[in-house]
């Protein structure tokens, strides 16, 4: 944990919030900005900046990352109608909070990236 970090806080339960399902590995909440009717946040327990920090032997915490995202997608109900994973990285990418954290957003038609 990270004294300074917001999602730290969140989780150490120094900065109320409802956590929608947590694990071992990681925990879900809703974002405080949302840009899609369903904006979701996966965010690792242990305090990881980026994912080039994730050790070799710790990609556990990324497919459970992807795992979770898909489970809490289907508890929504935007996983027939669609939704979109992302990943900020650097301050280029938009990333604000520096603890990687997997965005799942969907709810409404999203427009197209590529």
């Amino acid at each position: 944990m990270e004294p300074e970090c917001i999602f730290c806080k969140i989780y150490s339960g120094e900065i109320p919030s409802d956590i929608l399902y947590s694990d071992s590995l990681c925990f879900v909440v809703r974002d405080i900005q949302p840009v899609a009717p369903s904006h979701l946040l996966v965010i690792p327990i242990r305090h990881v900046t980026f994912l080039d920090e994730v050790e070799d032997d710790e990609f556990d915490l990324v497919a459970q990352m992807f795992k979770t995202a898909v489970s809490i997608a289907a508890e929504e109900g935007i996983s027939q109608s669609g939704y979109r994973l992302v990943v900020n990285q650097r301050d280029n990418s938009g990333q604000v909070v520096p603890h990687l954290h997997l965005h799942v957003l969907g709810g409404d038609r999203l427009g197209v990236i590529g």
